[in-house]
């Protein structure tokens, strides 16, 4: 079979400290980073997943965290050459780089691109100080601002602001005045996207006082023109981009892509080129574990069974505005769609809610789909 791009995700575990929304696999930093060691230890991780490349090269990397900002640009001309000498790059391949705007420091978005990553996202979060701390986030608006005006003077091919709203204690005037700021600063690509509470989170053991629902939906609805009135083309639920801009790692993941993932808890997804079954991974979660050199970085992998693997096509495709091509599902996941009287009927029921619309050749989620993402979804579970 034709195999799908592959990209590569690398996770860096460490950041300052905890945010309290926070439910990704990120330590507070004590001491000194093992830098030179981690960096080892991600390559040794990668040389046991070359068996998963099946003759491809990199469509795209993505660094994430944890705050990736606090290694070197060295560490990362270390990483990126191995990955270059051992598999190769795409030509363009986009290589991202996710930074705290509380951790950057003169040059260092310049050193980056040196070491050949050519985008970095900026964890903004808010322009207001009172809800930076609410957030438990290092930075204020100043170093904001000046993590933006570093990565246009850098020399990257683009950046991206991330920028949260539904934030404890925020009016609609706060939401958009945050928008406002942030589409003044002019990325190319801003991730605009509301606060959950996510379990086993300091909020989730105190939760905070949220917007109501009116609130969250005017900040949307007003957010999303302000957004396309400044250029910017929603592409997928929470990715606005200038045109030609769109994450293309991202885009991979929507579009049911494969990824390799090495460093602490990193997952991954592959499909194989003989039988089409596709196998998810994760890797060892906690630093000390992943970087003990007795243990596997493997921590469990596994095939992804028939019925849930309907199911996760959907639920990455349709995150995207573009249409799907209807032959992507047999395509990707080997399973003729005929037989999946389920997921068939979950279509159905979809397109009559107004949530979907079919043509011969392609699907297409609708703005109701959009808005009301969560519904179409829960069609297919």
């Amino acid at each position: 079979m034709n195999l799908p791009p592959l990209s590569l995700y690398v996770h860096v575990p460490w950041c300052v400290q905890k945010c309290p929304y926070c439910d990704f696999n990120s330590h507070g930093q004590k001491g000194e980073i093992p830098e030179a060691e981690y960096v080892q230890h991600l390559i040794d991780d990668l040389k046991a997943d070359l068996h998963l490349v099946q003759g491809r090269k990199i469509h795209s990397i993505f660094i994430g965290g944890g705050t990736p900002s606090l290694l070197t640009g060295a560490a990362y001309t270390r990483l990126l050459n191995e990955v270059d000498n051992l598999i190769g790059l795409e030509e363009h391949c986009e290589i991202t780089l996710e930074a705290n705007p509380g951790t950057v420091e003169t040059g260092r978005f310049k050193d980056y691109v040196k070491a050949g990553i050519n985008r970095i996202s900026i964890g903004v979060q808010s322009m207001q100080n009172d809800k930076l701390k609410a957030l438990g986030r290092i930075h204020g608006s100043d170093e904001a601002n000046y993590a933006a005006q570093q990565a246009k003077e850098a020399g990257l091919n683009s950046f991206n602001l991330d920028l949260m709203h539904g934030l404890p204690g925020q009016t609609l005037d706060d939401a958009l005045s945050d928008l406002k700021q942030i589409i003044a600063l002019d990325p190319p690509h801003i991730s605009w996207y509301q606060l959950t509470i996510e379990p086993n989170t300091q909020f989730a053991s105190k939760p905070p006082t949220l917007p109501q629902d009116e609130t969250l939906w005017d900040i949307q609805e007003q957010g999303v023109e302000l957004l396309a009135q400044a250029g910017y083309v929603q592409y997928e639920i929470s990715g606005y981009a200038k045109p030609g801009y769109q994450c293309q790692h991202n885009l991979n993941y929507w579009r049911f892509g494969d990824y390799l993932g090495i460093g602490c808890g990193a997952h991954g997804k592959v499909t194989d080129a003989n039988t089409g079954l596709i196998t998810r991974t994760e890797k060892v979660k906690h630093p000390r574990g992943y970087m003990d050199l007795i243990k596997p970085y493997m921590y469990k992998s596994w095939h992804v069974e028939q019925d849930d693997l309907a199911f996760e096509f959907f639920m990455n495709r349709f995150r995207l505005v573009e249409p799907c091509p209807i032959n992507d599902f047999n395509k990707l996941t080997t399973l003729p769609l005929q037989s999946q009287q389920s997921q068939q009927s979950a279509l159905n029921q979809a397109i009559n809610k107004g949530l979907l619309t079919q043509t011969d050749s392609h699907w297409q989620v609708t703005l109701k789909g959009h808005r009301f993402l969560n519904d179409l979804l829960e069609l297919f579970v």
